[in-house]
Formats: structure tokens, C-alpha cells, sequence
């Protein structure tokens, strides 16, 4: 087996976030959290489009997450793509009720997103429940593409797909090839993985970066399976006007009712079935990592901005 590059970036504070759970929030209306949630439905947005890893994720934790919610409300999974999930993470934040009842997961870049002038709302204003895994992202190249290897891609030239910029596989990709000097033609558009992955097959594109080790894994068995992929490269680890709190009973039932979730018996018999990895990454955890990238100095951000663009 060839050697697989490993980049460490811990400023994507993202990588530990591979389904990441936020809602907006609001001023607070009195109401208990039971009687809030019975007899309701809560939408849970996926900025993607039907068949890639994240929507795979948010369909498996809306299938377990109502359970775990006083009131015992339906969660609904609703796929929202376009801008590499910006869209999603903008109607979140912008738009949808701010009371606790649409939650949703959009990129793992999109924490980020904010400091690299790439969205105009402010992650840390957002309610982060907690993320079903931490994550390792890879580039991929489909078995007989010209480029097998990460140091065949710094000398030999290989299509990528793209979903737009701020996306995980545009980000990626222009983060090997700005910074490593890869050799990587960005074709984007593509509103999802599963989309890039069938166009990767078809012979449109030779792979794709910013896909995740459980996507491919859970997704795309076939591809390791049937040595149909070449993994090249894994890596680790203006302002809306600011909203208040939503309340806090209701706030911290959500935060609980995810992590009642990643334990579950039958959540996890069903990940483990799926082929899903389930490493659980804490609201608190989130928050940290975001309140670590919002303090990063302003010359760091603007070399990491420069090194993500086109």
C-alpha cells in the first residue's frame, strides 16, 4: 500500500466537527420545554443535497434525536443545498424560527467561514449541540486517474470536483494547491459529494478533496473494496446584527438530548450497521475550538483566507 500524506491543521476546527448541530437563538418566551416540543415537529436542515455523508448522518441522528427531546416532538430532516451548504447555515441563522424547533448541519468549514470572509453571520452566536464524530478528511483520486499519489498530484496535473467556494472539497483543494503546490484543476458547481463521487465514476472528474475517511467508508464501500480509490492525502484537526439567547431550558434539553442520542443503544447499532464511525464531540468542545479560531491573530487568518482562495 502506498503511503497516505498526513497534514495536521488545527485552525479547521472543523475536522473534529463532521456533523456539527447548531440553531439560532432568540429572546427567550416563557414555555416548558415539554409542552414546547409535544406534539411538534422539529426540522433538522441539511445543506446538502440526498445520498452524501452528511445528509447520511442527519437522517441517521433525526431518526433517533425526538426520542431524547422532552415532549418526544418528530424531527424531520429537510435537504437545503447550495453554496457548499452556506445556504443552509444562512437560513439558519437568518431566517428560521429561533425558538429550538430547526436545528441543522452544514459544513465543517462553515465555523469558519466568518473570519475568512466567506459568510456574513457569526458561528459563535449559533447554539452548537455537540457533532456525532470527529472527523479526518481526505483527497481521493479514482484508481486510474493520472495521479495516485500526493506527490504524483505536485507534478501531475488532476480535475477535482467542487461544490463552490467555502466548501469542503473547494476549500481543501485549494488549500493542497496553493500551499503544496499541487497540480489540482477545480471543476465546481456539484451540489453535493455523492454527486462529485458518481462523476468521479463516470470519468468527468479524476476525485475529490474535503471527503471524510466515515463518508467513504459508509458511503462508498465499493471504492475500498474494490480498490476503486486512491486516498492521496488526509487531514486532521459582514456581521448579522447580534441575536440573543434562546431559552435556556430549551437550550440545554437540545444540547442533552444529542448526547443522549450519541449513546444510544439503537443510534449506535444503527451507525455501526451503516458503517458510520461515532466518536461524539461536545457542545463545549465546539465552542472552545471556535472561540480558539475567533482569537487566532488577524495575519494568521488573512495567510489562511489567501491560501483558500482561488
Amino acid at each position: 500500500m502506498r503511503p497516505i500524506r498526513r497534514v495536521s491543521m488545527c485552525a479547521m476546527w472543523a475536522s473534529a466537527a463532521a456533523l456539527a448541530i447548531a440553531l439560532a437563538t432568540q429572546a427567550a418566551r416563557s414555555a416548558g420545554v415539554e409542552d414546547f416540543y409535544r406534539g411538534k415537529t422539529v426540522s433538522l436542515l441539511i445543506g446538502y443535497s440526498v445520498g452524501g455523508g452528511y445528509d447520511a448522518y442527519g437522517r441517521l441522528v433525526a431518526r433517533h434525536f425526538g426520542k431524547h427531546l422532552p415532549g418526544n416532538p418528530n424531527v424531520v430532516p429537510q435537504n437545503m443545498s447550495g453554496a457548499g451548504s452556506l445556504k443552509a447555515a444562512n437560513y439558519l441563522y437568518s431566517v428560521a424560527p429561533k425558538d429550538g424547533s430547526v436545528i441543522g448541519t452544514f459544513s465543517r468549514s462553515q465555523g469558519i467561514a466568518p473570519l475568512l470572509d466567506k459568510a456574513e453571520f457569526d458561528s459563535t452566536k449559533f447554539t452548537w449541540l455537540g457533532s456525532v464524530t470527529d472527523e479526518v478528511s481526505l483527497c481521493v483520486t479514482r484508481h486510474d486517474a493520472p495521479a495516485k499519489t500526493f506527490s504524483e498530484l505536485l507534478v501531475t496535473p488532476a480535475t477535482f470536483g467542487g461544490e463552490g467556494a467555502g466548501s469542503d472539497p473547494n476549500i481543501f483543494a485549494l488549500l493542497y494547491r496553493n500551499v503544496f503546490g499541487a497540480k489540482i484543476k477545480i471543476v465546481t458547481g456539484y451540489p453535493g459529494t455523492n454527486e462529485i463521487q458518481l462523476a468521479t465514476e463516470r470519468g468527468e472528474v479524476d476525485g475529490l478533496c474535503g471527503l471524510s475517511w466515515s463518508t467513504l467508508k459508509g458511503r462508498y464501500p465499493h471504492w475500498l473494496k474494490d480498490k476503486k480509490a486512491n486516498i492521496l492525502v488526509q487531514a486532521g484537526i459582514k456581521k448579522q446584527p447580534e441575536l440573543p439567547d434562546i431559552p435556556a431550558d430549551r437550550k440545554a434539553a437540545l444540547i442533552a438530548a444529542f448526547e443522549r442520542t450519541s449513546k444510544d443503544p439503537d443510534f449506535l447499532a444503527e451507525a455501526e450497521k451503516l458503517n458510520f464511525e461515532v466518536n461524539p464531540v461536545s457542545a463545549d468542545k465546539l465552542d472552545a475550538l471556535l472561540a480558539e479560531a475567533y482569537a487566532t491573530p488577524k495575519d494568521v487568518i488573512a495567510k489562511a483566507a489567501k491560501a483558500m482562495s482561488d
